[in-house]
């Protein structure tokens, strides 16, 4: 007897894509959301910032490395403008100069020759020879290796600053046994420029320096002992940023013309009102 044939039954599955709440869209949506809200914040936090700090801001995704020479100050942050350095900020800076002269390996023995100090003129970087040249050669105004790394570290910095600097160079008393007519005057202006022509290769803008003084033996360090090896000097001059304020209130301004002798000048007077005119008789 024949068996009866076995129904075949097909079954399909249908694969659904994982899409919906599952998928990882929304993921990248998210993130620029809050990529655009971090902006508007940080939009929102400079407008209602300072000057100087969104000049700062602005400077640093110009040169986000910091490579410029005109960066700002280093003491309140990077910014392709500089921001001046006042009297109030010498402090700060004399203490970056020498961190970056301790950093800089090569000028580790030679430290106790490198003196930074805050004069009424502004910060003052003295670089102090010793018997041996330290930082000239003897006799020249060619630069050794610890001149070249000390201006080279100096430069870097200085050029990061808006303010002036004033060059000098010094000599002791011994007569200059070099050729006829070369004396101290001539050797003490040649090492200020030496200084001056490596430095603005290093980092010190073209129009940063505003003068180079050879002083010679005329001033120096040690006044007791005038052949000195440490008389012989550079010396760097960062100058002070003037501040510029409000105008002096007119009170002021009269005070300060009273206490030099001269006559405060009064307000000039309000003339009276015209009399009003009356109809003469008859009209």
């Amino acid at each position: 007897m024949a068996q009866p044939a076995q129904q075949i039954i097909i079954i399909r599955k249908k694969v659904a894509g994982h899409g919906g709440h599952h998928g990882g869209a929304w993921k990248v949506a998210y993130a620029d959301f809050v990529t655009a809200m971090m902006a508007l914040f940080i939009v929102l936090w400079l407008l209602s910032s300072s000057e100087q700090v969104q000049k700062a801001v602005g400077g640093y995704f110009t040169d986000p490395k910091g490579h410029g020479r005109d960066v700002g100050n280093g003491l309140r942050g990077a910014g392709s403008e500089s921001l001046p350095v006042h009297k109030d900020d010498m402090k700060r800076l004399k203490e970056k100069l020498e961190q970056a002269v301790r950093d800089t390996g090569s000028l580790e023995h030679i430290k106790q020759n490198i003196v930074i100090t805050v004069t009424g003129e502004g910060l003052r970087i003295e670089l102090i020879e010793d018997e041996k040249g330290t930082f000239f050669e003897s006799g020249n105004a060619n630069p050794t290796g610890y001149g070249k790394d000390i201006l080279k570290t100096l430069a870097e910095e200085i050029g990061k600053l808006p303010n002036k600097i004033t060059m000098e160079g010094h000599t002791d008393s011994r007569p200059f046994a070099g050729r006829g007519g070369y004396s101290n005057w001539e050797l003490s202006t040649d090492r200020a420029n030496a200084a001056r022509r490596w430095m603005q290769e290093q980092g010190v803008r073209l129009d940063q320096v505003s003068q180079v003084r050879g002083f010679a033996d005329q001033s120096p360090r040690e006044r007791d002992d005038p052949e000195n090896a440490a008389n012989r000097r550079i010396t760097l001059i960062i100058q002070y940023q003037k501040q510029e304020g409000p105008p002096p209130p007119p009170e002021a301004k009269a005070a300060s013309a009273e206490e030099h002798g001269k006559p405060a000048q009064a307000p000039a007077a309000t003339p009276p009102p015209a009399a009003e005119k009356k109809p003469s008789p008859g009209h």
